[in-house]
């Protein structure tokens, strides 16, 4: 592979790491917000899985 398709697929993958992460952070808001502990534990531990 060369090094623009390899560079290309660095910045997609961090690109998607970066959207999950934007996507359990709102998650976590919301489970937060309407006071479900149980998804908040499962979101942080997510979160930590992804760190």
């Amino acid at each position: 592979m060369n090094q623009s398709r390899m560079r290309v697929n660095t910045q997609a993958k961090e690109a998607h790491r970066q959207n999950i992460q934007r996507s359990l952070q709102h998650r976590l808001q919301v489970a937060k917000a309407s006071g479900d502990e149980r998804l908040v534990r499962q979101l942080e531990a997510e979160i930590k899985y992804f760190g």
